[in-house]
């Protein structure tokens, strides 16, 4: 047995986002970014384990928006299409960059890499990653898990029950309808957390959640063990909470990997560097710059003229980070005395998209420490939250505390000046739906007023998507989250009225069920 044990949590989520109304649309480049960057990196990472005997290496939340988009016929051709350009692009920087000893070899890296990874997903995967995630699953390799249902804040959504209940129902229901298997644990959106939220979690069908540290360590009564072990609730669903060290080595801008001077820069990329007589036929509309993906410039160091990126330096970088990683773990597991029962775990969680996307490096980074566990499986072994569970079964009964794992630990960066606003909207509108579950429970699968039915349940959730707060906060896209949140409300409203009019228009439903293919089964009820 080993002296204890490390749980790496990968959260994958994007909002969901499909404009079939216009030819391309800016924010959809946020899906195919990382399905270049991120999943199909993991996916060939998963591969390679599997290959090597691996098991148990890692779990991976897949959020329902990102699977209901990873699923979509149309938004899958429309990546197939980015892609075509984006290897038109490097056939043309293979081209450009000839004769430049530092950048010729990095566009042949580049161009080599498209090649791969669009290999992977017509000839491998059949486009269909969903399922490549769910085989490697079987395998026995990843725990595949999941999320609210369109990332909501579950704490500010708490004065209506309903609401919550249908976040947690319908994430069961569609990753149990995606992927054929049930999903044994759930990543509350932005680890927001309330005492009393484990009833909610267990009437879904979930055994086990996570919080951020201080949600444990101010749980009542104290626990025992700290942050070494998990909870449970006192109706017997599980609670793990974020291991504050590890995350910090991965997260931080000052201390966390990603930013070392060897790795890729991710902010210096061509579609910005490059005049637009050369780079418009590859960006969005052919004027307006996006990120390519070709960046050839390492971080460098802060106020100092970029150096050309050196794959071979930041390889290096990553076997002695992987390595400081595992001897960190290792210290950190030995400092609890070599206790037998529960033993040691220490749970690291993450956004999937920082391995790739933003961290170039980062999947190669999390492959080493996968391999530097398995050669010292004595020390610390790599473990699944249900593979914990299955071999510790008495836990301290405790209940948490209100948390989350945003800046100040609470709901300050989901509810400020900037985005109180929308609250009264989405608990009216949940109130509503409410109401109309209620009223029409006696409406029939296929009719026109389950069909509205269905459509405002689908506004409704997709309007209490976090991401929209967030970015309202972060100021990244702040538009684009204004007019997500207004239009998803008001698509709410209209087929609120429709309904209460019964005078429903079946082509203005239809356009909106063309706009959002997600939970085709979604029951209304799920709110009544």
């Amino acid at each position: 047995m080993p002296l204890g044990y490390q749980a790496i949590v990968l959260h994958a989520h994007l909002p969901y986002i499909s404009h079939p109304e216009y030819e391309s649309f800016l924010e959809e480049n946020w899906l195919f970014e990382a399905i270049t960057e991120t999943y199909v990196p993991l996916l060939l990472m998963l591969e390679r384990l599997h290959a090597a005997g691996h098991r148990h290496c890692l779990t991976l939340s897949l959020s329902p928006t990102l699977l209901s988009m990873l699923g979509d016929h149309a938004l899958q051709q429309r990546y197939l299409a980015h892609m075509e350009k984006l290897r038109r692009l490097a056939e043309q920087e293979v081209v450009r960059t000839r004769g430049d000893v530092d950048f010729a070899p990095l566009a042949r890296l580049y161009q080599s890499r498209l090649e791969t990874v669009v290999g992977a997903f017509v000839d491998d995967y059949a486009a269909d990653l969903v399922g490549a995630f769910g085989h490697f699953q079987q395998a026995g390799v990843v725990e595949l898990i999941t999320c609210a249902a369109t990332h909501g804040f579950l704490p500010l959504l708490k004065s209506e029950p309903a609401a919550v209940r249908a976040q947690l129902r319908v994430a069961a229901q569609t990753f149990q309808a995606l992927l054929g298997t049930t999903a044994k644990g759930v990543w509350l959106p932005e680890f927001g957390y309330y005492p009393g939220l484990e009833a909610e979690v267990e009437a879904a069908g979930f055994a086990y959640f996570f919080v951020d540290g201080h949600g444990i360590l101010n749980a009542t009564p104290k626990p025992y063990y700290g942050l070494s072990a998990p909870l449970a609730c006192p109706n017997g669903v599980a609670v793990f909470g974020r291991d504050a060290d590890s995350s910090r080595q991965v997260w931080s801008r000052e201390e966390g990997y990603p930013g070392d001077f060897s790795y890729r820069d991710f902010y210096r990329d061509i579609g910005f560097d490059l005049d637009m007589d050369y780079i418009g036929p590859y960006v969005l509309d052919g004027h307006t710059r996006i990120h390519t993906g070709f960046k050839y410039y390492r971080i460098t160091g802060q106020d100092q003229e970029k150096a050309p990126y050196d794959p071979a330096r930041a390889q290096a970088t990553v076997a002695r980070h992987a390595a400081d990683f595992v001897q960190r773990s290792q210290r950190a597991v030995a400092a609890q005395g070599g206790r037998a029962a529960p033993a040691p775990l220490i749970v690291s969680p993450y956004d999937a998209e920082l391995f790739g996307h933003w961290w170039f490096e980062g999947p190669e980074w999390l492959e080493a420490v996968i391999g530097k566990m398995a050669e010292q499986p004595e020390q610390v072994a790599l473990t699944t939250p249900s593979a914990y569970l299955q071999d510790h079964r008495r836990l301290q009964s405790a209940t948490p505390s209100a948390s989350t794992w945003g800046d100040g630990g609470y709901n300050t960066f989901w509810l400020n000046p900037g985005n109180d606003w929308v609250y009264p909207y989405l608990h009216d509108a949940a109130r509503r739906m409410q109401a109309l579950a209620s009223r029409h429970h006696d409406a029939q699968p296929g009719t026109l007023r389950y069909r509205a039915l269905q459509q405002a349940a689908r506004s409704l959730l997709l309007a209490q998507a976090s991401d929209w707060a967030f970015i309202m906060k972060s100021g990244t896209a702040e538009e684009y989250a204004y007019n997500r949140t207004r239009d998803h409300l008001a698509r709410f409203n209209y087929l609120a009225q429709a309904l209460a009019d019964d005078e429903i228009d079946e082509r203005r439903l239809q356009a909106l069920e063309v706009m959002d293919r997600l939970f085709p089964d979604i029951s209304p009820q799920v709110f009544a």
